[in-house]
C-alpha cells in the first residue's frame, strides 16, 4: 500500500508540473485574445501567440485543425484584441508561409515553441492565418 501511495504521489507531482510547464511556456510572452462565435453564438474567447511579418499578423493553426479555426472559417469576421485593442479581423489561410511563420514563431517564442511542439505534435503541415483588417477589404 505504501508504494501505491509513492506511486500515486509521483503521477500527480508529473501531472502538476506538466501542466505548469504548458502553462508556462504558453502566457510567458505575448498572447493576443481571438474573439470568434459558436454554433449557438455565443461568444468564445481563445487565447493565441502571434507573430508579424511582412505588415501582418500570423496565427497558427496544427494540420488537424482546431476548434477556434473552425469558428474562424464559418465567419466573415471576427475580432482579435492586442495590446489591450480589439479590432474587427478576417483571416486569410497562407500556407505557402509556413515555413516562414514556423520560424518567426520559433524566434519569439523559442523553448515554449519547442514544448507545445512536443506536446501536440510538430509544426511541420502547421497552417499561418494571415490577419487583414475588415477596412482593408472596403
Amino acid at each position: 500500500m505504501k508504494y501505491l501511495g509513492w506511486a500515486i504521489g509521483l503521477l500527480l507531482t508529473f501531472a502538476i508540473l506538466f501542466v505548469g510547464a504548458e502553462k508556462l511556456a504558453s502566457e510567458r510572452v505575448e498572447v493576443v485574445e481571438l474573439h470568434t462565435l459558436d454554433m449557438n453564438n455565443e461568444l468564445v474567447t481563445t487565447r493565441l501567440w502571434v507573430v508579424d511579418d511582412e505588415g501582418f499578423q500570423y496565427l497558427r493553426v496544427g494540420s488537424d485543425g482546431s476548434g477556434w479555426f473552425t469558428r474562424l472559417q464559418n465567419s466573415e469576421s471576427f475580432q482579435m484584441t492586442r495590446n489591450g485593442q480589439t479590432h474587427t479581423y478576417f483571416a486569410v489561410p497562407r500556407i505557402e508561409k509556413s515555413d516562414r511563420i514556423n520560424q518567426l514563431m520559433q524566434e519569439k517564442y523559442t523553448w515554449g515553441d519547442t514544448l507545445i511542439a512536443l506536446m501536440v505534435g510538430s509544426r511541420e503541415k502547421s497552417i499561418p492565418i494571415e490577419i487583414h483588417s475588415v477596412t482593408s477589404r472596403q
